[in-house]
């Protein structure tokens, strides 16, 4: 009678706990570092956890860095071995909390939030300031951001022999789904 009690207790709160939290494993981050007359920069990673807390607003996410894909399997190659050095650096993270998060104020239109967090890569860390769009839809709470970085900021060689080619501010857009 005390264990199924007990046991009773325990998966309630885990239950309480996790409607606190919503969360994806199908986030979608996209990144471009084109150079306007030359070869698209581009690659997009649809596999990223994405993790909210609804009651505090914290944020947190995790790429791995060899789920981005390129139009040019060359290119996606180079990116790993050389740039981002993935085996030696397999992920991207993503630790922040949205400013005056409030669950109820917002709705099916998108409202603008203010978003701060490290965003750590390559080895090192960086803080991240941005705005974040969010709104509720059927399926959950859609998050929207759209930043730039620099690739000095994070230890990322760019080679002189394509450094006319490839730009140091590099675009990123996140889009998360979370239920």
């Amino acid at each position: 009678m005390k264990k199924s009690i007990l046991l009773t207790i325990l998966f309630l709160s885990c239950f309480s706990f996790a409607q606190d939290k919503k969360l994806t494993k199908t986030g979608k981050i996209t990144f471009e570092a084109s150079v306007p007359s030359f070869e698209e920069v581009k690659a997009k990673n649809e596999s990223v956890t994405c993790i909210l807390n609804i009651k505090t607003g914290e944020i947190a996410s995790l790429a791995l860095v060899k789920g981005f894909r390129f139009k040019i399997a060359l290119m996606e190659e180079h990116f790993n071995e050389n740039y981002m050095e993935s085996d030696l650096y397999p992920k991207a993270t993503f630790k922040g909390k949205i400013q005056g998060f409030n669950w109820n104020i917002i709705g099916t239109s998108p409202k603008e939030f203010k978003m701060k967090g490290a965003l750590e890569l390559h080895g090192k860390s960086k803080e991240i300031n941005t705005i974040v769009k969010l709104r509720k839809v059927d399926e959950g709470l859609e998050i929207i951001s759209d930043f730039n970085v620099n690739s000095d900021d994070f230890g990322i060689k760019i080679p002189k022999v394509v450094s006319k080619k490839v730009s140091k501010i590099v675009n990123i857009k996140t889009e998360f789904l979370v239920k």
